[in-house]
């Protein structure tokens, strides 16, 4: 059961830096165009793992059933 809680905190963890990134690159977007866009990589990159959490989850959900 600790390990169904540690991946959805994980989860959690990964959805708030996710919100941030995003809302960095948004706000750098018309001041330093390179700048967004590295955030937004990092975002992208946060999001394919909270992607692959997402799927371990699922698959530990339905395993336990």
């Amino acid at each position: 059961m600790s390990e169904f809680k540690s991946l959805k905190q994980k989860q959690l963890e990964i959805v708030k830096k996710y919100k941030i990134l995003i809302e960095q690159a948004y706000n750098l977007r018309q001041t330093d165009a390179p700048l967004s866009d590295v955030s937004e990589y990092k975002a992208i990159k946060l999001l394919n793992k909270l992607n692959k959490l997402e799927y371990l989850y699922r698959d530990s959900q339905q395993t336990a059933v």
